[in-house]
């Protein structure tokens, strides 16, 4: 039990939990990260088909990334935490 005691003495000294982005942001963060992946899917919809594609490939893994965190910042600014 001396262990536990130690370690709940530790939890009680330490300060409380502060996100580096404050929470009020969240919804902005997600309107700018979504409405960019949707205008780069529109983008890459008009790309001419090239025999190699690279550049398809980048937009749409740009356009994957960030659409992906647009809809963590979503989740996190209704208050679902994940």
């Amino acid at each position: 039990m001396d262990n536990y005691d130690a370690i709940q003495a530790l939890h009680r000294s330490l300060p409380p939990f502060t996100p580096y982005v404050a929470a009020s942001l969240l919804p902005q963060i997600a309107l700018v990260l979504l409405v960019s992946t949707f205008a780069l899917t529109f983008y890459f919809s008009t790309l001419p088909k090239d025999s190699i594609p690279i550049r398809e490939g980048a937009v749409a893994s740009l356009a994957s990334i960030l659409g992906g965190f647009g809809v963590v910042a979503l989740f996190c600014s209704v208050g679902v935490n994940v």
